[in-house]
Order: structure tokens, then sequence, then C-alpha cells
């Protein structure tokens, strides 16, 4: 499903529809939240504007965990979700956004990532 942020809606003051002067536009385009949860890795590579790539995490088995102290980073297996400032549902679902508190097996880390547009789950130890 493809969705169009397109410029002007909604209605006039006085109720009348706008008329669009022109159609939908490449650039326009956006697309719905990857939503990553936990489980096997499930990777997809989207074609951006001027040909770039960018990566979408849909399902994450393993995080890039810091240890601030040794300034080390570890591949932990993500357990599960412990709390999610963005939403309190998605502690529920098992979903992973930037900010999440997850549960690892290098012990609980915040995510400093963003899963559905960098490709990877990085996170540090709290």
């Amino acid at each position: 499903m493809v969705v169009i942020q397109k410029g002007q809606v909604g209605r006039k003051p006085t109720g009348g529809i706008y008329k669009s002067a022109r159609g939908k536009r490449k650039y326009e385009i956006g697309r719905l939240p990857a939503l990553t949860k936990i489980g096997t890795q499930k990777i997809n590579t989207i074609r951006t504007k001027g040909n770039s790539r960018k990566m979408k995490v849909f399902v994450a088995q393993f995080a890039n965990v810091l240890d601030p102290k040794t300034k080390k980073y570890i591949k932990a297996a993500v357990k599960t979700v412990d709390e999610c400032q963005a939403n309190r549902h998605y502690v529920r679902r098992n979903i992973i956004v930037k900010g999440t508190i997850i549960t690892t097996d290098a012990g609980k880390a915040k995510v400093t990532s963003r899963p559905g547009q960098d490709g990877t789950v990085n996170a540090v130890l709290v």
C-alpha cells in the first residue's frame, strides 16, 4: 500500500472542496511504518529519491549493544520489549522504535537507532 502525502487537503471555510491543479508526484510518496517486531531477522531494502537505499527492519533478532564502561559493542539477542515512551501499546505487541527499553542477553538496553529506517537495532546498556 502506498501513502500519498499531498500538499493541500481538506475543505474551504465555506465547505467547498479544493480542486487539484495537478496530479500526484513521486516526491510526495509516503510509506507505512515498519513497526519492527522480535523474531527471525527480516530486512527489506527500499529505493528512495536520488537512487539511495533505505533499509527497513521488519523483524529483529539481534541488537548491537554498546557497553558504556568498556566502550565495546556486543551482538546480543533481543528477548522482549520492556517499556516504550513513544506508545505504551508497543510494549504488549513487542514493537521496537527509537527510545524503547529492550531486554537482551547483555541486559536492559535503550534503542538509539531507528530500525524502520537504519536497517539495524543499535542500543546502549542502561
